[in-house]
């Protein structure tokens, strides 16, 4: 297990169901960082995940084991939609990873700031999709997905999948672009 799943709760890691347990241990790690990319706040992903997860396990006998990845993700997609709304419900709280921000005593802590500032700056660049741009350029470009893979988690026809990956990186192109010569040109971020 890598450093996502070590995070997992213990009832989903000693889950007695072999199918719920056999898709936690092959797609977690996908699943969470799906999550995290479709614009679930860090520190909301494992309940999402876990949102996602119970679904699956109530839903365990109408998966084929070869879908699981698939159903995953697509409830994800459902899911991520869900915690967008309710969090743009909130309103401005404060955001719990603001507070992070500070440096901490470790002596990777500029590495630790690196990493999170080239996260958030990729998060702002994913904002500009719309949801189902965002979907799409999440599972080719970050997860590697195929686009038939892709088709089939997102219950879309392949042309579908094509022409949205092909206008979402036309669309992170130039707003990584426009970050870019921020950054370069010493505006704002």
């Amino acid at each position: 297990m890598t450093a996502v799943t070590t995070t997992l709760p213990a009832a989903w890691r000693n889950a007695e169901d072999a199918a719920v347990r056999d898709a936690v241990e092959a797609h977690y790690e996908v699943l969470w960082r799906f999550l995290r990319r479709m614009g679930v706040d860090e520190h909301q992903v494992e309940d999402a995940a876990q949102q996602v997860l119970i679904v699956f396990a109530r839903r365990t006998a109408d998966v084929p084991r070869e879908a699981a990845r698939s159903f995953l993700l697509g409830t994800a997609l459902r899911v991520a939609s869900d915690w967008r709304r309710k969090d743009a419900r909130a309103g401005d709280a404060v955001a719990i990873d603001s507070l992070g921000d500070h440096a901490h005593p470790d002596p990777d802590a500029e590495h630790v700031v690196a990493q999170r500032e080239m996260r958030q700056m990729l998060d702002r660049v994913l904002d500009a999709l719309s949801p189902e741009l965002r979907a799409v350029f999440v599972l080719a470009e970050l997860e590697e997905m195929t686009m038939a893979a892709i088709a089939r988690a997102l219950s879309i026809p392949p042309g579908t999948v094509a022409s949205r990956l092909r206008r979402a990186r036309e669309v992170f192109g130039a707003r990584a672009g426009e970050l870019r010569a921020q950054m370069e040109y010493g505006g704002t971020r």
